[in-house]
C-alpha cells in the first residue's frame, strides 16, 4: 500500500474509526476487519445493536470497501461524487441520507472554512464520510468514549444536528454582539463612516444560512412520514433537534433584517452629515459671490474705475459689498424659510 494513502489516521481501507453499539454491553471500538465480519454475520443472523463507521474520502479504498460490504443508496454516492455541501436530510430507499457541515467561523469566512460530512443512516448501520477533518466528529467520538448512551443510529444523527445548531448559535451571538456595539455608537453619534463590517457580517449570515439551512420540504416529509424502523423516542428527539435548528435559523434571519435596518439608518445618518457639509459650502459660496464680483470689477487695470480718486471710496465699496452680500443671502436662504 502506498504510504501517501495513509491520511489523517485512517487505515488501509480508509476507516478512521468504527464503533459497535450494544444495548447491554455499551460501545466498543472495532477495526475494518471486525466491521466486515459483523456485516457479513448480520446478513445471516441479525443481532442486537448497531454499528458506526467513519471513513476518509481522501483514501480511494474507502468507496471500494463500502461497495464490497454494504449496499448503500445511489443517492448517497451521488452526493459524495457531486460534492453536495448544502445541509440536507432526506429519506430514500429506507435510509436517511444527510449532509452536515462543520464551520470554522471568523469574519474572513471562506467556503474552504467549511468541512462537509456525508451520512447514510439505516436501522443497523451508520456510515459517515468526509474529505477533511471535522470538529463535530471529534466531539461525537469524545462523547462515545466518555460513555454517553447512544441507543440507536438516529441518536448519532441528532447529536450531530444539535452540535451544528450550537455552532450556529455561537455565530449568531458573536455577530449580534458586534451589531450591538455598532448600534450603541450610532445612538451616541460616535459612528465611524466605515460600514464594511456590517456588510461583511450580513453577507456571512446569508452564505451560512444558504449553506447550513436544511431543505424545509424534505424535513417536513421526513417528520410526517418517518422510517418504520425509527422508534417514537428517536422521532421525538429528531423533531426536537430540527426545531432547535430551525429556531437558530430564524434568529439568523432576524439578525440579517436588523443589520439591514441598521445599514439603512447609518446611510441616512451619513447622508444627513453630507447634506450639512454641502449646506455650509453653499453658504460660503453664496456669501462670497458679491465680493468676488465687485473685487473683480474694481481690480481691472483700466481707466475710469469708480471711486478710484475718492477718499471715502474704500468704505463706500465695503458698504456696497455688505449690501449685496445681505441681499444674496436673503435671496438664497430667506425665501426657503418663508
Amino acid at each position: 500500500m502506498n504510504s501517501s494513502v495513509k491520511l489523517y489516521g485512517s487505515d488501509q481501507f480508509g476507516l478512521i474509526c468504527g464503533y459497535l453499539f450494544h444495548p447491554v454491553s455499551g460501545s466498543r471500538v472495532i477495526s475494518s476487519e471486525q466491521a466486515a465480519n459483523w456485516l457479513l454475520q448480520e446478513k445471516d443472523t441479525p443481532s442486537e445493536g448497531f454499528i458506526w463507521l467513519h471513513f476518509n474520502l481522501a483514501n480511494t479504498a474507502s468507496e471500494k470497501w463500502l461497495a464490497r460490504y454494504l449496499q448503500l443508496s445511489e443517492v448517497f454516492y451521488e452526493a459524495l461524487h457531486e460534492g453536495v455541501r448544502s445541509t440536507r436530510i432526506e429519506y430514500v430507499d429506507d435510509t436517511l441520507i444527510a449532509v452536515i457541515n462543520d464551520v470554522l467561523f471568523d469574519f474572513s469566512f471562506e467556503t474552504s472554512d467549511v468541512a462537509t460530512l456525508w451520512l447514510s443512516v439505516n436501522e443497523r448501520v451508520v456510515i459517515s464520510a468526509r474529505a477533511k477533518p471535522l470538529r463535530s466528529i471529534d466531539r461525537l467520538r469524545a462523547a462515545v468514549k466518555g460513555g454517553e448512551n447512544f441507543t440507536s443510529p438516529v441518536d448519532l444523527l441528532v447529536h450531530l444536528l444539535r452540535d451544528q445548531a450550537d455552532v450556529l448559535t455561537l455565530i449568531v451571538r458573536d455577530i449580534a454582539d458586534k451589531v450591538d456595539h455598532v448600534e450603541d455608537r450610532l445612538l451616541a453619534n460616535k459612528l465611524e463612516r466605515n460600514r464594511a463590517n456590517l456588510g461583511n457580517a450580513r453577507r456571512l449570515l446569508i452564505r451560512l444560512q444558504r449553506l447550513l439551512a436544511p431543505e424545509p420540504s424534505a424535513l417536513f416529509r421526513l417528520l410526517n412520514r418517518p422510517p418504520i424502523w425509527m422508534e417514537e423516542d428517536d422521532l421525538q428527539n429528531f423533531r426536537q433537534s430540527t426545531e432547535e435548528f430551525s429556531t437558530v435559523l430564524r434568529d439568523m434571519t432576524s439578525l440579517q433584517e436588523r443589520i439591514k435596518l441598521l445599514q439603512e439608518e447609518i446611510a441616512a445618518y451619513i447622508n444627513e452629515q453630507n447634506n450639512r457639509s454641502l449646506f455650509v459650502l453653499t453658504t460660503v459660496t453664496v456669501l462670497a459671490l458679491p465680493i468676488n464680483i465687485i473685487a473683480g470689477l474694481l481690480g481691472m487695470n483700466v481707466g475710469g474705475i469708480p471711486l478710484a480718486e475718492s477718499t471715502e471710496g474704500f468704505w463706500v465699496v465695503v458698504c456696497i459689498v455688505a449690501t449685496f452680500t445681505a441681499i444674496a443671502g436673503w435671496l438664497a436662504f430667506g425665501r426657503e424659510r418663508d
